[in-house]
């Protein structure tokens, strides 16, 4: 493993556990020293973890773990949607008996998860489906989309949300009528219509989910945006200390 892989590594590790939150300033100095390396491998770590979603560069500030912003999940989740729907509909007609049983499976494997209340197993077999389906696509440029998308969205949901709307039972629904019209051999922009409505689905699930539990606007925001704890006042202030503090005493 290179210098560069090494501090990507572990920083990403860090972001993705928490220890470094949303706004956490990465001062490349800093963590050069810490590593023992040059800026350079670090820069270079830094802007991968850019491309990733995981970073963002602000004027003035440099780079910062990307601060909690609902419409990130949002914006990413409509680009997958538009893609998984292209990708689905170019995947269809090379996709052969035995695929399909897989496909089968897994959303098979969704089921007995969400039985036994198995939420990270559900989520994996969600995520597998999908997967065989992109493999199928035919397509290497947007294959690669595709991963770094979900590379993307997965930051946000470890980092920012850590609970995004279970769709249990329509998620399942979805994946079986997808199946069917592959199955079926329908037209190109059917199969498209549909994969690309099973993601906009989780958007609404979203949306009305950040409805119920609107988010704190103080974690929203970076350390710098966050409002400064008030000064504890002394039980004997004198008057003097307390018109200095109001704003309308002068």
């Amino acid at each position: 493993m290179n210098k560069q892989q090494r501090v990507y590594s572990i920083i990403r590790e860090r972001i993705l556990e928490g220890a470094y939150g949303p706004g956490y300033r990465l001062v490349i100095d800093r963590i050069a020293d810490e590593f023992g390396v040059s800026a350079l491998p670090v820069r270079e770590a830094v802007r991968r973890m850019e491309a990733e979603g995981l970073v963002v560069f602000r004027p003035n500030a440099g780079a910062q773990v990307t601060p909690a912003d609902p419409s990130l999940y949002e914006e990413n989740m409509t680009v997958l949607a538009v893609l998984e729907g292209y990708a689905t509909a170019q995947a269809a007609p090379r996709m052969d008996a035995g695929q399909l049983r897989s496909l089968d499976q897994e959303t098979d494997a969704m089921v007995s998860c969400m039985e036994t209340l198995d939420v990270l197993g559900f989520s994996r077999a969600n995520q597998r489906f999908h997967r065989h389906i992109h493999d199928a696509c035919g397509n290497p440029p947007l294959l690669e989309l595709l991963r770094n998308t979900e590379r993307r969205l997965d930051a946000i949901r470890r980092t920012v949300f850590t609970h995004i709307p279970y769709r249990g039972v329509s998620s399942i629904e979805d994946h079986r009528e997808i199946v069917h019209l592959i199955r079926a051999g329908v037209p190109a922009a059917e199969i498209e219509a549909e994969a690309r409505a099973h993601k906009l689905r989780t958007i609404d699930a979203f949306r009305e989910w950040m409805a119920e539990h609107p988010p704190d606007r103080d974690l929203q925001a970076t350390p710098a945006e966050r409002p400064k704890p008030q000064r504890k006042r002394s039980r004997g202030a004198t008057a003097r200390e307390l018109a200095r503090e109001r704003p309308d005493s002068r």
